[in-house]
Formats: C-alpha cells, structure tokens, sequence
C-alpha cells in the first residue's frame, strides 16, 4: 500500500484523492448529469413498475388510489432528499447510505449500513433476473414456438451483465440512456391513449380522493408501491465519478424523485382511467401482469404491444445494470476501507471499473439464480419459482432493507449537521430529514408485520420472519463487525466512511510528524 508523499504525487498529477492510490479510485469525470441521470432513472425500470407493481397492487390490495399513494410517497421521498441532497455536497463516497450514516452516527452504524446495502441491493439485483428469465421464456414460446426454461436466459444475462459491468461506466449509461427513453415513450404513449379513449366513467379524478386510501391494506400497499421508487437514491454512490458532485449529485436526485412521482402516479390514473375506477381491481385480479399489454392491444394494435413486450424486457435489463454497478461500487467503498477485503477496494485496468465487487456480484447472482432454477419442480411458464419467489422475495427484502436505510440516512443527516454546528443554518433541511425518518420506519414497521402478504405467504408461515430476517442478520453482522474494528483496529475504525478524504489525512499527518 502506497502513502504519503507518493501518493500525494499522484494525486497532484492526475487529480486521484484517496489514500489507497490510483488503483484504489474510481475514475473521476466520467459522468456528467446526463449519463448520471440515465443511470438512476433506469434501476427505477420505470416499464416494469407500470406493467408489474401496478397491477400487482390494484389486485392485491384492492385499493383505487394508488396514484394518490404515489403522490403521497413522492412527498416523503423529497422530504428525505432535501437532507440526502445536502449531505451529498459535503460527503463525496461510492459507499453513499453507509458514508452518510457513519458520518451522522459514528463508524459502527456504518459498518453495520454498509452490510444491509450490500444485501439490499444485491437482493433487489438478483431478484429482477427471476422476472426476466420469465418473461424473455415466455417471448421464445410466444414468437419461436420454442420452449425453454427462465434460467438459460437468467443465466444469460448474468453473464453479460457481468461484462459490462467490468467496463468503464460511460458505456453502460448510454446503454441505459437508449432503454430508459425508448421504454419511457413507450409508456407515455399509453398514457395518453388511455386518456384520449377512456373507460365509461371517462376522466374520473376519483383514484385521487382520499376516500381511496381507507381501509387495512393501505400500509402494505405502500410496501409495494415504494419499492417502485427504489433507485432515485443511488446518485451520490457515483459522486466520486463526477466532475462536479457537490453540484451534479442533488440536483440529478431530486430531478429522479421528481420525475419519478409524476410518471408513476400519471401512469397509475391511466389505468384507471383505461377501464374505469369501479372496475380497476377486477381487471387487475383477473389479468395480473398482462393488464397493460391488454389495454394497449385494445387501443393500440398488436404492433405496438409486441414492442411493448420486448421493450419491458430491455427495461427489466437495464435496471439489471444499474443494481450491478451500485452493488459494485458499495463492495469497492467497503473495501477501500477495510469492511472486505482489500482486494474489493481495487478498480480494473484501464476501466477505472471496481472490477472485484463486479465479480463478486456475479458469482452471487449465478449461484442464487442455480439455487432457484434446481428447487424449481413446476413446469415451463409456470412463473412460481422465477416470478413468485425469486422476484418477489428477494424484491421484497432489498426495499425493506433500502426503507430501512434511507431512514437512518435521514437521522443521520440531523446528528451530522446538529454536531456541526450548523442546526441553525440547516433548520428546515433537519425538519424535513426528521419527517421523512419518521415516515419511513412506519413503513418500514408495516413492510415487516405484513411480510406475509407481501411475499404471498401464510400468516403462520416460516418466511414472514426468515426472509426480513436477512435484513436483521446483515444489520447485525455489520454491527459485530464495527464493533470489533473499533477496539482491533482503532485506525481502520476511524476511517470508516471518509472514502478519499482518509488521503487528506494520511497526508496532513505525515506533514505534521
């Protein structure tokens, strides 16, 4: 490991500022804020939610005013953007939640963050591979006439997944930026199809009436519906990879929120729009998923809505991509600083890329996706294993694991700022970080006492409690783990969450001594 004068050397030469040196840095200026926002918006897959999530919620919920609940959960999440926004200009890290949180509440809780977002975003990754080996089986059967099993494509894309993760980050946003906009007009298209020839009821505002969101199963609508949001919060995890991240990372987060909220909660009216308030959760329990090709087959012809099939595909591959490289990046920042091994903490030749989480996550996708594909006794096209338990269990823990870190994020922000000094000057930013923390452990409270529901299991079911408890495990693993480098490696313990910062003070202490 290289220190001191030498790497003061190299960062003065080629602008690299971490401790570690320049093969422990990702490279800087490779995003600007268009790529930056591509590669946010597209883990947000905004097709699958509309074709997947939404309907999944109307039928199981039962609720009408799931775009009202958008709105509302687009409230929270700027509430909590305004602290994380904030936050982000004064603490640039690839490890972002866990940085934020050891910054705000010492290094132990964010050894203890850095675990759950490994696992929660690792999770959410491997689980979208179940849908998509589902969904590219189900396009051969349709237009090939071919059958053949959700894990060959599964496998597949972990493969080349897995490469383009291991090159440079330009060349996966623009991949993400092509899908993203296609996918994205696509659904726009429908949007206003659906208003230009509505339903009976015509253009009923009623999916926006309060009076929608009554009932018990409102709570765990929100579970579902958040989950869609999952994404916007992964901009400051490329900071390090901008040339202006105290200015390109908050503004690039709250545009993804903002954007986000109106296209889901529009996208959301449609369909009720589309078949009429009253007849919305009918529809949704009886068609599931194929809802929005039904509607669009209807108002749109069979052209548009094979596009729309291969389009939801691309889509469910390009939020692939992005879970990757931010997995990737949480296992680079972790072990830069002595969470992993060292080896994570080191970028891949010429790419800059962090080429050993890249690996990792990987060999951990590939390993989970065989585990599913030999459980997997039903016949082709039956989606339980891919679909109703590898994409919805493992979907379901990421977000509770991400509900659970967006709102230690938010306390984090408060106790930073307040030790600071600076309560005063950030006041309503601490307000607002103090609502949205609220807000998120209530979700995160009804995630876990619904768990049940959410994964389609019994009450007295064993996974209600082992599938959230990964969450716990991580949590308190990573607890253990500070826990022990604060009183074996006092130094590496200090360290936890300064990223390149760590080189600043390597450097002034060697000037001093």
């Amino acid at each position: 490991m290289t220190t001191g004068s030498s790497n003061a050397s190299r960062a003065a030469a080629g602008g690299i500022s971490t401790y570690l040196g320049q093969e422990r840095a990702l490279r800087a200026d490779r995003l600007g804020a268009g790529g930056l926002l591509l590669s946010v918006l597209a883990a947000t897959a905004p097709l699958m939610v509309v074709a997947g999530v939404m309907p999944t919620t109307f039928a199981v919920m039962g609720i009408v005013g799931q775009p009202l609940l958008f709105v509302v959960l687009g409230v929270v999440l700027v509430l909590f953007s305004v602290g994380y926004a904030e936050m982000s200009r004064h603490v640039h890290n690839a490890g972002a939640f866990y940085a934020y949180i050891s910054r705000g509440l010492g290094g132990t809780a964010g050894a203890s963050a850095a675990l759950v977002a490994l696992a929660a975003y690792s999770a959410l990754q491997v689980g979208i591979y179940g849908i998509f080996g589902f969904e590219v089986s189900n396009l051969f059967a349709t237009y090939a006439d071919v059958q053949v099993a959700w894990w060959i494509p599964a496998l597949a894309a972990v493969a080349v997944v897995g490469l383009l993760g291991w090159l440079k980050i330009d060349v996966n946003a623009r991949v993400l930026g092509v899908l993203l906009v296609v996918e994205v007009i696509l659904v726009v298209i429908f949007d206003i199809a659906s208003i230009a020839d509505p339903a009976k009821q015509g253009l009923s505002l009623h999916a926006f009436n309060p009076d929608t969101l009554t009932g018990a199963g409102v709570g765990t609508a929100l579970c579902f519906c958040i989950a869609a949001f999952t994404g916007f919060e992964q901009a400051p995890v490329y900071a390090e990879e901008t040339s202006r991240p105290h200015v390109l990372v908050p503004r690039v987060m709250l545009l993804a929120v903002g954007f986000v909220t109106v296209f889901f909660a529009v996208s959301s009216w449609a369909y009720t729009v589309a078949t009429g308030p009253s007849a919305i959760v009918g529809a949704a329990q009886k068609q599931s998923a194929g809802l929005l090709f039904s509607l669009t087959e209807s108002r749109l012809g069979s052209t548009f809505t094979d596009v729309l099939h291969v389009l939801f595909v691309t889509g469910m591959f390009a939020a692939l991509l992005s879970f990757h490289n931010v997995v990737a990046r949480y296992a680079f920042a972790m072990g830069r600083e002595g969470l992993l091994p060292r080896t994570f903490g080191r970028t891949t030749g010429t790419s800059g890329a962090p080429g050993t989480g890249s690996l990792l996550q990987s060999v951990v996708s590939a390993v989970v996706v065989i585990a599913f594909a030999a459980a997997d006794d039903k016949p082709a096209g039956d989606p339980t294993a891919p679909v109703l338990r590898l994409f919805t269990w493992l979907g379901n823990i990421g977000a509770l694991g991400v509900i659970l870190l967006m709102a230690a994020a938010s306390v984090s922000v408060i106790v930073f700022f307040a030790r600071r000094g600076a309560a005063g000057a950030q006041a309503w930013r601490l307000v607002t970080s103090a609502l949205a923390a609220v807000a998120l452990l209530v979700i995160a409270g009804y995630t876990v006492k619904d768990f049940d529901v959410l994964v389609g299991a019994g009450p007295d079911s064993a996974l209600s409690w082992a599938l959230p408890g990964i969450i716990g495990l991580a949590l308190v693993v990573g607890l253990v783990q500070g826990l022990l480098l604060r009183s074996r490696s006092p130094e590496a313990h200090a360290r936890i969450g300064l990223g390149n910062e760590a080189f600043q003070l390597d450097k002034a202490a060697q000037e001093a001594s």
